[in-house]
């Protein structure tokens, strides 16, 4: 077994729902194999009050969790990215940084609960259907034997994983 901790970036459009609730899982499901982090294109600034709330219910620490420009993981100063996730339509489409360490990328579209309009139930059921959906990639994600797969199977395997209905 490897020692080896792997950074992985998820990125969104706002950085105040979905790349942070990837943040949050990906951190504390990864049990130290990994170092996640989240920004966005466009930063909200803040992180969505309801993403935070649901965060904590599921027992996840919410320390540290903040909306922040992806220009943080573009400069020399920047973690090597293992891995490069976009979970919002927008952010794939858009011309992203060069990342440090050449990472592999695949897009994981969930829709925006942020957007969700109707009564506060509603609103927050989609933010519960952002993170099952979330949980269930990133579980398959944890899945996959990283140190043995080869390169393009590995790459495969993420989009796939982007694909999955995410059914539990």
């Amino acid at each position: 077994m490897s020692d080896r901790v792997y950074n992985a970036l998820f990125l969104c459009t706002g950085n105040s729902a979905r790349s942070i609730l990837a943040e949050a899982i990906l951190q504390s499901e990864g049990q130290g194999r990994f170092r996640a982090y989240s920004a966005g294109s466009n930063p909200a600034g803040k992180v969505h009050p309801y993403s935070l709330d649901l965060l904590k219910i599921m027992g996840h620490p919410i320390e540290g969790l903040r909306s922040k420009n992806w220009d943080e993981f573009s400069g020399a100063e920047a973690p090597r990215l293992d891995f490069v996730f976009t979970v919002c339509d927008n952010a794939a489409g858009e011309t992203c940084p060069v990342w440090p360490g050449q990472p592999m990328t695949a897009h994981w579209g969930i829709a925006d609960p942020a957007a969700v309009t109707g009564s506060e139930a509603e609103k927050r059921a989609a933010f519960a259907e952002a993170y099952r959906m979330m949980f269930n990639r990133i579980s398959l994600f944890l899945a996959l034997p990283l140190e043995s797969i080869d390169q393009m199977s590995l790459q495969n395997r993420l989009r796939e994983i982007g694909a999955e209905k995410a059914e539990v």
